[in-house]
């Protein structure tokens, strides 16, 4: 984008010139998003359901996304809030992930030493995190007992449960949510119906403190104090469900149920989310 010309291609070529989109007014700033708007149609045709991913300071994707978001579409700033230099280092982390293959993957999921804290990722308000990704959970000794006591079967600490966020949907529609979204709303939301991890843990540890329904709230600060999470974005959300599924078969974590085989702690697993959380 182009506070001059609006839309651009990556080929074009362009003439110097001095217009700086946070120095117009309001007005200004409005209309040059109506255009970028418009331009993007010409382009690409209808905007309805489409997910842009902007690459740009904060006039400008708020200016474009007044106007695309009238027109259906989604904006997703991944780097919202990072300062130039961060953004470059993130740009140079991203572009070696681009091609990631399933040693790659498994190799990030299972850097203990790249872990996350829970309260470090809320306290990111997702930036760098607006995309799409793989995620391995991790659990401490105190936490994986509080685990083998509620499922009856031994809990080594480590890693306990891997999944993804935002594969490209069957039949090809594009999904709008991102490792952000997924860890921040449903993993650490307050309801344990969206979220498979968060309802397998509210099972176990119901059972384990003899509950007789999942308390939210001892959820939420359980998986605090317990659990920290690694992040992996990848670029293509086309490969995401291979390359879960790959990742589940070498790493086996104990609390997934899909794409995994039957054991006797995934019975019991299942057994406890029937009882506690009807699923």
């Amino acid at each position: 984008m182009s506070a001059e010309h609006g839309l651009v291609g990556p080929e074009d070529w362009l003439e110097p010139y001095e217009r700086y989109l946070p120095d117009t007014s309001q007005d200004h700033r409005l209309a040059w998003g109506e255009r970028v708007a418009e331009q993007l149609e010409r382009a690409v045709g209808p905007l309805d359901a489409l997910v842009l991913d902007v690459h740009a300071g904060a006039a400008y994707v708020e200016s474009v996304e007044r106007a695309v978001g009238r027109r259906g579409a989604q904006v997703v700033d991944q780097l919202k809030g990072l300062s130039f230099g961060r953004r470059l280092s993130w740009y140079l982390a991203h572009a070696a992930r681009s091609g990631l293959t399933v040693p790659d993957v498994l190799a990030a999921l299972q850097d203990r030493g790249s872990a996350r804290t829970l309260d470090d990722v809320m306290a990111s308000q997702g930036v760098g995190l607006r995309a799409p990704g793989l995620y391995s959970w991790w659990v401490d000794e105190a936490g994986a007992s509080d685990l083998a006591r509620g499922l009856g079967h031994p809990v080594a600490p480590g890693l306990i449960y891997a999944g993804l966020a935002g594969a490209t949907r069957t039949g090809g529609s594009v999904s709008s949510n991102t490792l952000w979204g997924r860890i921040a709303t449903m993993h650490l939301g307050k309801k344990h119906e969206f979220s498979t991890l968060r309802r397998s843990l509210g099972s176990v540890l119901s059972e384990a403190s003899r509950q007789d329904a999942i308390d939210e709230r001892q959820l939420t600060a359980w998986m605090h104090a317990h659990l920290c999470v690694v992040l992996v974005p990848v670029t293509d959300p086309g490969t995401l469900d291979q390359l879960e599924t790959a990742v589940l078969t070498e790493l086996d974590p104990p609390l997934n149920l899909a794409k995994v085989g039957k054991t006797p702690l995934r019975q019991e697993l299942s057994r406890l989310r029937k009882k506690y959380a009807s699923a």
